[in-house]
Order: structure tokens, then C-alpha cells, then sequence
């Protein structure tokens, strides 16, 4: 089996539909299996892979179990060389499966690799990052750190910190050496432990212009709110304790504190001058800083 997909899904059947067309017609030259985890949807994603997919492999938890813990469910049961994460809310363009799995068999020492990645509008979204270091969010805090696409404009491959888990190209003799996704992460922040650990193994993390997958963005987090906001932060900072301690993840919670609350009273002054859109902006704020106690890790990593 050259390549085992896998998509994790919650409530984005329209989204999975289009994903899952581009993905059959882009595995016409390869070996592959596509897997669907399904995390409790209510939407009638069921109903849909049944009667238009009936061979994808299906997952159906009956609750959301987190993006790690679904991928995990899949990935134990993998066969394929190398193994792809595809959020639903993507759409592969052409022969980039077959191309990034020639790319992997080419590049026998590299662990994990990001393709190419646009936004729906073409042009190109940042997919490699770095670590969020407490320098690069104090930064963040006091608005001296500007949204950044590494990879973007780059033609030739390069090595990353962190790849993004919308289209993450993982192979599978690695991932046996390093282990699956850590649990403890609910919905952000698995990918960037699992290329930090994938990297200390001496594996390669790469960025590589390998095809184009657009990723739409949003899909499932949605429907979250401010709570999006709140799980970012809880697994910002259960990165830094897992990697750096508890004192580097107390730094981290409460630069993140800060960021939150003085966004908050910054865009409540807006409102006040009726700044068009302040008072959105404002209210979410404030509902990440009322949840913030929410954002420490209940348990360590594991």
C-alpha cells in the first residue's frame, strides 16, 4: 500500500464530500486507502459516506474525541508507506498524493512533509512554521509580531519547526519509531509536538512545493466561537509543559493571559467609539478572558 489517507470529520459533510471527490480522483496512480474518523457528527455525514463512499474505511465515534485521538484510531490500523492527515475542509489539486509519496521514497531520511498549501483565492497559505516560543508570543503581545507564511514565495524544500496538520505527509516506518499523536492534546497543538518529537528522533521536517492542496479553513472550528481561542491557548501551553516545564508553561499562560485581556479592553475602547466591528471583537475577547481558567492543562502530556 503506497499511501493511507486519513480524515478526520465533525460536522462538515458538505466540505467532506468535496474533499473526499478530489482525494479519489487524485489516488488514481497509487495503491491507496482513504479512512474517515467521524467524531459524533449530527449532520448526516453518515448517511452521506454510505451512500456515496461506500468504500472509505469509517471510523463513527459517538462522541467528539479530539482530532489527535480520532487520527490515532486510524493511524494504529494503517497499512499504507507513508500516511496522510487531510482535514476535510481541503481540496487536492492534480497529482500531489502520487508526487509527495515519489518525494518521500526519493528522501528516505525525512519524517514528515508539508506540500504546498493555498488559500481558497490561490494564493499561498503558510504551512510551515515555528515553535511559539515565549519570545515569539511576548512579541505577539505587545504587537510587535506580524502573521507570517514562511514558506511562501519559496520554491526549493526546506527544513521546519512545524509542519500544518490541514495536509501532513508522514511516513509510516518513522511514525512507528516515534509513536502516534499525543492525546492529551484535544485540538490544537498535536502537530507541533509531533514534528518537535519526530525531529529529536532525527527525523527530516519538511516544507517541499510538492503539488497544491487548498485548505478553506474554518470548517469544523466554526462553530466554536471564542472556544477556539481558549483550546489554542490550552495547547499552547500544554506544549511548553510538556517540552520546557511548568515554569515555561506559566510564562506561557500568562502571556497568553495578557494578550487576551488587554485585547479585550482594547477593542472595548473601540466600541466605545464606534469603530465598525469593535463590539464583536470585543465580546470575543472577553469570553476567551471569562473562560481563561479553562486554558491550563488539566493533566500533563503524555
Amino acid at each position: 500500500m503506497d499511501l493511507s489517507i486519513i480524515i478526520v470529520n465533525w460536522n462538515t459533510c458538505a466540505l467532506l464530500r468535496d474533499c473526499l471527490t478530489s482525494v479519489f480522483t487524485g489516488t488514481e496512480q497509487l495503491e491507496a486507502e482513504v479512512w474517515v474518523v467521524d467524531n459524533g457528527s449530527t449532520d448526516g455525514s453518515l448517511a452521506m459516506l454510505a451512500e456515496e463512499f461506500p468504500t472509505v474505511r469509517l471510523i463513527a465515534n459517538q462522541e467528539n474525541r479530539g482530532f489527535a485521538a480520532a487520527n490515532n484510531q486510524a493511524l494504529a490500523q494503517a497499512t499504507g508507506r507513508h500516511v496522510l492527515l487531510l482535514n476535510s475542509d481541503t481540496v487536492v489539486h492534480g497529482s500531489v498524493l502520487a508526487d509527495a509519496v515519489s518525494w518521500l521514497d526519493v528522501h528516505p531520511g525525512a519524517g514528515i512533509l508539508g506540500p504546498r498549501i493555498l488559500n481558497a483565492d490561490g494564493s499561498v497559505q503558510g504551512s510551515a512554521s515555528a515553535f511559539p516560543s515565549l519570545y515569539r508570543l511576548a512579541r505577539q503581545t505587545l504587537a510587535l509580531h506580524k502573521a507570517e507564511a514562511p514558506n511562501a514565495g519559496l520554491t526549493r524544500p526546506h527544513e521546519a519547526q512545524v509542519i500544518s496538520g490541514c495536509a501532513m505527509f508522514v511516513r509510516h516506518a518513522a511514525m512507528s519509531q516515534v509513536g502516534l499523536l499525543d492525546e492529551a492534546f484535544f485540538f490544537y497543538g498535536e502537530e507541533t509536538d509531533w514534528c518537535r518529537r519526530f525531529a529529536r528522533a532525527g527525523w527530516g521536517v519538511i516544507w517541499a512545493p510538492v503539488g497544491e492542496i487548498t485548505h478553506f479553513g474554518g470548517g469544523s472550528v466554526r462553530r466554536l466561537n471564542h472556544r477556539r481561542d481558549v483550546m489554542l491557548t490550552e495547547g499552547t501551553v500544554r506544549l511548553h509543559r510538556k517540552h520546557h516545564g511548568i515554569g515555561a508553561a506559566m510564562a506561557c499562560y500568562a502571556l497568553l493571559a495578557l494578550f487576551n485581556a488587554s485585547r479585550a479592553v482594547g477593542w472595548a475602547g473601540m466600541a466605545g467609539l464606534r469603530k465598525p466591528g469593535a463590539s464583536a471583537r470585543a465580546r470575543h475577547f472577553a469570553g476567551v478572558v471569562t473562560d481563561f481558567a479553562k486554558a491550563w492543562p488539566a493533566e500533563a502530556s503524555r
